[in-house]
């Protein structure tokens, strides 16, 4: 009788996935994707580009930013990987899709979510009361 060697193999699936995130330039933001497969996943993160026609491409990232990192590590359970994308300072030019891609011999799955960039508002000055100039 063949002896089973630890857990059946099986194509990764995706833990929790990104959330979409809304926030002011200037800011730091993380958003972060769980996933789960046997053998362990590899993680990768993309931009995706839509250009004409609706065409899209992927950017691998982090690319040549230096305001964005991108971090992995395994856990929190077995065979299970937690990656992470982090942007400081927020800008303009980073809002948009972004995808989690997990793989492994068994196949891959990705998951997305969306960035919101709107300009730090300046503050409201506000008269003595507090009532509003």
């Amino acid at each position: 009788s063949q002896r089973r060697k630890g857990a059946c193999e099986q194509g990764p699936s995706i833990v929790t996935p990104p959330k979409d995130i809304w926030n002011v330039t200037g800011a730091k933001i993380y958003m972060s994707c769980e996933v789960l497969g046997v053998p362990t996943p590899v993680l990768t993160w993309n931009k995706i580009l839509r250009g004409q026609y609706g065409v899209q491409r992927l950017e691998l990232l982090p690319g040549d930013r230096d305001n964005l990192a991108i971090q992995t590590r395994g856990g929190p359970e077995k065979h299970e990987v937690t990656g992470w994308v982090l942007i400081s300072p927020l800008s303009k030019e980073d809002a948009g899709e972004y995808e989690c891609h997990a793989s492994n011999s068994k196949g891959e799955a990705t998951a997305s979510a969306r960035i919101t960039v709107v300009d730090a508002l300046q503050e409201i000055p506000l008269a003595k009361d507090g009532a509003e100039l």
